[in-house]
């Protein structure tokens, strides 16, 4: 089987390079020309754990090719994905130009049937955007072809996105043809034989699945973080709380962590969209909001807490910043809660040191010389007057903590994420949440 991937973004470029890796042909296009000679010279453009192997191995086969033009691959592909960006407009709905620009390139290409297929997480009711531009330019055309549209979300998680992929815990798609079920099902009959679930269902449900899953997810992280704050007033631990909670199995232990608020590409983004679909459909999402309104608040508690150490008088210090990604495994920084921390430290006249693993190069574009770049946790922490802990990467878990207090000008360690244990922290002020 031939299939195209439009769109080599996170999720287009996963998901064609483990689409190959099947056994699958896979195109996977994309207009930036500068990223296209890169990927062919298998140079990748994200980090994500063993996908530049992935696509290096799949590309030496012959079964991953990259190109420019969608064009080359409508000649061999029956199904078309389209997976390119859906940024939030300013009223926070997903701006769907580049998914309906695919569609019209389509729809003036095409020579015969194909199957489009939506991957990027877009709003109930595109499919059927998608189905009225195809059809609009084949009118233009005075041609008549068959085609049908599908909705094929992605559930990958960043840092584990190929494990994902390919050990799914489910395989969403929506369809309303036969001959689009039987083409999705030959596609996924890799995963139907190892009995991982493909459910089918229609389009509209499969499009809000994707969104009900995420909204779910950051309703979690948001409520947590209300106990964790509630506990702090109370003189509860918000750690023995979770434990509770998270062992009655009708609740389940995951996303149950309080910390510093969440960011990254999906959680922000489809929470706005799926409160700007409400609206558009006269209805108000009340919870969702609500989560909004705590996350961006969580993600000023860090601030908050050396605000208060100080009581106030932060010009001049020197903070130390473990993390800068929006969560471990990945690089990027997307809606990630350092930036908010960055902007209010430096609006406070603070100097600010960073370290992450992996994201030194996004934050440098992103950032310039607003901060400082250290080498590693050990160079931040010189002469600093706090440690800000805001992504849990797992080489921050046990360092020398005799080194670090020693070299601190004030040993006060702020956790944002819960990991550290107080006995192995002698000599230092720790803070952490709830």
């Amino acid at each position: 089987m031939n299939i195209a991937i439009v769109g080599t973004g996170y999720v287009g470029l996963v998901s064609g390079a483990c689409f190959a890796e099947m056994g699958i042909s896979v195109y996977c296009i994309d207009t930036n020309e500068q990223k296209i000679f890169a990927l062919r010279q298998g140079i990748i453009p994200i980090y994500e754990p063993n996908l530049d192997n992935l696509v290096l191995r799949n590309v030496e086969a012959g079964r991953l090719i990259f190109s420019t033009d969608l064009r080359d691959a409508l000649t061999d592909a029956v199904i078309i994905f389209i997976a390119v960006g859906t940024p939030p407009d300013e009223d926070g709905s997903a701006d769907l130009s580049h998914v309906l620009e695919v569609a019209r390139t389509i729809g003036r290409n095409m020579q015969g049937y194909k199957l489009i297929v939506t991957k990027s997480t877009v709003p109930v009711g595109t499919a059927e955007k998608v189905r009225a531009t195809i059809a609009e330019e084949l009118k233009k055309r005075a041609i008549s072809l068959d085609f049908d549209v599908a909705s094929n979300p992605e559930f990958l998680k960043e840092g584990n996105a190929i494990d994902d992929f390919m050990k799914p815990d489910r395989v969403v798609v929506g369809v309303d043809s036969e001959r689009a079920k039987e083409l999705m099902t030959q596609l996924y009959k890799p995963m139907l034989l190892n009995n991982f679930r493909v459910l089918f269902m229609d389009i509209p449900s499969a499009e809000m699945t994707k969104y009900a899953a995420n909204a779910m997810l950051a309703t979690r992280i948001s409520f947590m973080n209300d106990i964790a704050n509630l506990c702090e007033k109370v003189g509860a631990d918000v750690s023995m709380v979770r434990q509770g909670i998270g062992s009655d199995t009708r609740i389940g232990n995951k996303f149950l962590y309080p910390g510093c608020g969440y960011g990254g590409s999906c959680f922000p983004k489809d929470v706005k969209a799926l409160i700007a679909t409400a609206q558009q459909n006269g209805y108000v999402m009340q919870v969702l909001e609500a989560v909004e309104r705590v996350n961006e608040k969580q993600k000023k508690l860090l601030f908050e807490k050396l605000k208060a150490f100080y009581h106030g008088k932060l010009r001049g210090r020197r903070i130390a910043l473990w993390g800068l990604a929006f969560k471990p495994g990945t690089d990027d920084m997307r809606e990630a809660p350092a930036l908010v921390l960055i902007d209010s430290l430096l609006a406070a006249g603070c100097e600010v040191v960073a370290y992450d693993p992996v994201a030194m190069d996004e934050a440098r574009r992103r950032l310039g010389t607003k901060i400082h770049y250290a080498k590693d946790v050990y160079e931040t922490v010189i002469d600093a007057d706090a440690i800000l802990h805001v992504t849990e990467w797992k080489e921050y878990r046990m360092p020398n903590w005799e080194v670090i207090r020693r070299a601190m000008h004030t040993p006060l360690l702020i956790d944002g994420r819960n990991v550290f244990d107080a006995l192995d922290l002698v000599g230092f002020t720790y803070m952490r949440i709830g």
